[in-house]
């Protein structure tokens, strides 16, 4: 099989894992939408700073989402006992980061996708043609949460208090995620174009590369400990 090929028989069983279960999948997109449906008591319209306040509890909601998503990469693997099964396989390391990153990268996309939809109707946001800007975001919000994600759930799976180590490690670095995300989709929904948007979607992008390299040089490190 080739590299590839190993990487998705790992997405597919993960998959198939959590659709079978769905309790993961339930409690992402609940928490989500409980997160823009309680801020928006908080947020007042009309306001000066309102168009950023709402970008931000679209963010936040898409964060701790994320969290339950990533957080679970490993746990299952965990409690079934087959993680020593999995890192034996004669597999290069990096097919079990990339099978587990692709599987989050599906989860966390489409969770987010549910409650960028969700937000718009409880926000009344006027999309318009600041669709393809806000989906191009998602994508690389999604990509920066899943890279990191699945490398700290990882560090985190043989610990008791998994949840609470993997929340005070990731947290902290994906702040510049979403300051950047929800700067980024204030100007889009303002009307200005990707073009317009100064340096944040490169900043987005450079975040992402990094730590994508970064997490794929440390992955065998972090699962050998």
């Amino acid at each position: 099989m080739s590299f590839f090929s190993q990487a998705w028989a790992i997405v597919r069983k993960d998959l198939v894992t959590e659709l079978r279960g769905a309790s993961t999948i339930v409690s992402m997109v609940l928490l989500g939408l409980l997160v823009v449906l309680v801020f928006n008591f908080g947020v007042e319209p009309g306001t000066a700073s309102a168009s950023l306040a709402r970008s931000g509890v679209l963010w936040s909601a898409f964060l701790f989402s994320g969290v339950i998503a990533v957080g679970r990469s490993f746990a299952s693997e965990k409690e079934a006992g087959c993680m020593d099964g999995l890192l034996l396989c004669p597999v290069d390391r990096g097919v079990i980061y990339l099978g587990k990153l692709i599987g989050n990268l599906i989860l966390v996309f489409a969770t987010g996708l549910i409650i960028l939809l969700f937000w718009t109707a409880i926000y009344n946001v006027g999309i318009g043609g600041a669709w393809f800007g806000l989906l191009l975001l998602l994508v690389l919000a999604t990509i920066g949460m899943s890279t990191l994600g699945t490398l700290f759930a990882a560090v985190a799976a043989g610990v008791r208090a998994r949840d609470a180590l993997l929340t005070v490690f990731i947290f902290p670095l994906l702040i510049p995620l979403v300051i950047g995300a929800a700067h980024m989709s204030t100007m889009l929904l303002s009307g200005k174009t990707l073009g317009e948007a100064g340096m944040w979607p490169w900043i987005l992008v450079v975040y992402d590369v990094v730590f994508l390299a970064v997490s794929f040089m440390v992955f065998d490190f972090v699962v050998e400990d």
